[in-house]
């Protein structure tokens, strides 16, 4: 970071292997913008138009420790394959100014991020907050440079060619970010929606409840990745909840699955949500895909989940049965939770604190899903998890020591019975411990095959 006089100055340098033009073109594609986002920042792209060209706006509500603010910028320069440059018209900034530049260098992609920027009596300021802009930058840019690498290892390795995918669920924790990851590989996306669709969107409307989706809304796909169904939460589950747990994931999949059936073309492929909730408590033996269902309420839900997706199986469309660990993001689901309701400290364990979480970074889980999308050996079920599940004690002492904050008291199991009943029984207490030898063998690479490297990406620390 270099000081003038009335503003500052920041460069990011950074190589990829690829050419410049691809990396120019990987920044062009929608979803660029949210692929770089932080995810312990808390940024959201509230409206985005007109993508990299002069006149594109972009407008986001972001946030600084307790302060919100939005952040508005216009493109005011676009050179295809060599640069492109945005301004600041609205934020916390007196100026901004932020110029891409894309060169080959010695096989490989060069990226130069330049930035200008100014703050309110800039001349006026001592010099430790100029040097707080200047660590703030350091650690997003080099956030930006693992996900782009990453993304781009991926890319050259499954998205050969553009495909044509169809979402259910988009809106949910996994599909918000599996929609940028797509995008920005070249690949066309429609998502089903259920309420009025906005055919500009590549949305469609279906009402799996009803039992209604037109096969004739559906565009020749290449793939389907189905992950909508009714969150099972973390509270008091009543015989109606459990029902509607049970109805959305398998009366959305059959419809789905015998609408793509009835196609002339129907995909080559078909990615079903599961859960490691389909194995049960299985306590501190690893299990792979060949272990049978468990005897509990999640265990059969995963069961009927699966079997409802026969009529895809049946119509010779390659079928595979994620079964998903837990996502770790701060954006949502368990850690989301621990983090917010956990200012103070973190709780010690629940229970004995011995019962295994088959965890995984969502990064990692979404480039499962496009490596299984495009792997023609993955068929049936499929574990879906980083390769080093943890206890739950496990969990909570790193999460503890990567934040700096301290373990608190354990919570008995007899008391998490009494407030939660039978869902402590299956999501607090249970504990399943799963081989992803499957997947590994398949050419998945890990982005975080160990806790603390999710944790410290994940948080920023």
């Amino acid at each position: 970071m270099k000081r003038y006089r009335g503003h500052s100055t920041f460069n990011h340098i950074s190589t990829y292997n690829c050419s410049a033009e691809e990396l120019y073109l990987w920044h062009s594609r929608p979803g660029a913008l949210q692929r770089l986002l932080p995810p312990w920042e808390k940024t959201v792209v509230l409206r985005q138009t007109g993508g990299i060209d002069p006149g594109a706006r972009v407008e986001l509500k972001m946030h600084v420790g307790p302060f919100r603010f939005r952040f508005e910028a216009r493109h005011v320069e676009n050179i295809p394959g060599r640069m492109f440059k945005d301004i600041q018209e609205k934020g916390p900034f007196s100026s901004w100014s932020h110029t891409h530049f894309f060169e080959n260098e010695e096989e490989k992609a060069k990226l130069t991020d330049h930035i200008e920027y100014a703050l309110p009596t800039h001349n006026l300021l001592p010099p430790f907050i100029t040097k707080s802009v200047t660590k703030k930058l350091e650690k997003l840019f080099a956030h930006r440079q693992k996900v782009l690498a990453n993304d781009l290892a991926l890319h050259q390795k499954c998205s050969s060619r553009p495909l044509r995918i169809l979402i259910s669920g988009a809106s949910g924790i996994l599909g918000r970010e599996l929609l940028p990851l797509l995008k920005t590989g070249g690949h066309q996306v429609w998502t089903l929606v259920r309420r009025p669709a906005e055919i500009q969107k590549n949305e469609i409307f279906w009402d799996p409840v009803k039992g209604y989706l037109n096969k004739d809304d559906l565009p020749e796909l290449d793939g389907v990745i189905h992950l909508a169904g009714e969150y099972i939460g973390l509270g008091r589950w009543g015989e109606e909840r459990k029902q509607r747990v049970v109805d959305s994931r398998v009366k959305g999949t059959d419809l789905l699955c015998r609408t793509l059936a009835e196609l002339n073309r129907p995909p080559g492929v078909f990615l079903c949500a599961s859960a490691v909730g389909y194995y049960g408590n299985c306590g501190d033996k690893i299990v792979d895909e060949s272990h049978p269902p468990g005897t509990d309420f999640i265990s059969e839900a995963c069961r009927q989940w699966e079997q409802s997706a026969k009529p895809a199986q049946d119509a010779g469309i390659r079928t595979v049965f994620m079964r998903l660990g837990v996502a770790l993001t701060p954006k949502g689901g368990g850690l989301q939770k621990i983090l917010s309701s956990s200012p103070l400290g973190f709780i010690r364990s629940f229970g004995s604190g011995h019962q295994y979480i088959s965890w995984m970074s969502s990064d990692d889980m979404i480039s499962a899903m496009l490596h299984t999308l495009t792997c023609e050996a993955l068929e049936g079920p499929l574990n879906v998890a980083a390769p080093d599940p943890v206890t739950n004690l496990e969990l909570m002492q790193t999460l503890a020591r990567i934040t700096g904050r301290p373990l608190l008291f354990p919570v008995s199991a007899k008391i998490l019975h009494l407030l939660y009943g039978q869902m402590a029984s299956e999501i607090l207490l249970s504990g399943c411990r799963i081989s992803t030898r499957k997947l590994k063998d398949s050419g998945f690479t890990f982005r975080h095959p160990s806790l603390t490297e999710a944790l410290e990406f994940i948080l920023g620390t």
